[in-house]
């Protein structure tokens, strides 16, 4: 059965936090239309998972994995106001499945509702690591909040990172890692990714190798490899567990 994925993004705008934002496609996009990417603001489909159709049923469908403020970071300070909002509408369906990506792993704990619980257990935050410095800052505070479902995405991935043997211990389900797309991309080296992958292997922690980045390097060789072929490339490399 084909899985049902959609993207919600109750606000837009962000502003760079660490290494891993140098390059964001959300300011390369605004900034190529003449819009201020650093203006956090609601957006017009805010309403979505609570939207209905003509006939009264959601217009998300039962199963749907949500992937949750993508032109933003869901706990950035500016989007205070209006996450109540949000964790209200993703409380009223424990029929989806959200996905809340986000580098500030160290507000969460200040961010999440009143009252957080089981209500809640269909959320699965996923901390950005792109480099051995943040891994060593916000792994050990992922592993200490209470979240039902974690997840490390490394993208764009900037350097070998070794976790220590601590994936289990903090808890988490599954290891994303991929390159940085855009012309100014930094390198993805191909060692990187068989580290990780080796490290989810002895932790029996699944793993995902989303995309090649544009500048990849592989055996001493440096390849450039367009947007369109950066996902289809990490799939040939047969490397997901």
């Amino acid at each position: 059965m084909r899985r049902i994925e959609t993207v919600w993004n109750p606000w837009h705008g962000c502003r760079r936090y660490s290494e891993g934002c140098l390059n964001c496609y959300v300011y390369r996009r605004d900034e190529s239309v003449g819009r201020d990417p650093g203006r956090v603001t609601p957006t017009a489909d805010r309403g979505l998972p609570l939207a209905r159709k003509r006939g009264g049923s959601y217009r998300l469908s039962p199963g749907t994995t949500v992937y949750t403020c993508m032109t933003s970071d869901f706990f950035i300070e500016e989007a205070d106001p209006f996450r109540t909002e949000a964790w209200r509408a993703v409380k009223t369906r424990p029929d989806l499945s959200f996905l809340i990506f986000t580098k500030r792993i160290a507000r969460v704990g200040d961010c999440l509702p009143e009252d957080w619980g089981p209500d809640y257990s269909h959320v699965t935050i996923v901390c950005t690591v792109e480099n051995q410095k943040q891994c060593d800052i916000r792994l050990p505070i992922l592993r200490d909040l209470p979240i039902f479902h974690k997840q490390v995405c490394c993208e764009p991935l900037l350097s070998d990172i070794d976790f220590g043997g601590r994936l289990s211990e903090t808890g988490v389900e599954r290891v994303i890692a991929g390159g940085e797309s855009g012309p100014s991309a930094r390198i993805c080296r191909f060692d990187w990714i068989l580290s990780l992958r080796a490290q989810c292997l002895k932790e029996q922690i699944p793993f995902y190798f989303k995309q090649t980045g544009y500048r990849f390097e592989k055996d001493g060789r440096l390849f450039l490899i367009p947007r369109n072929k950066q996902l289809s490339q990490a799939r040939r490399a047969g490397l997901d567990l």
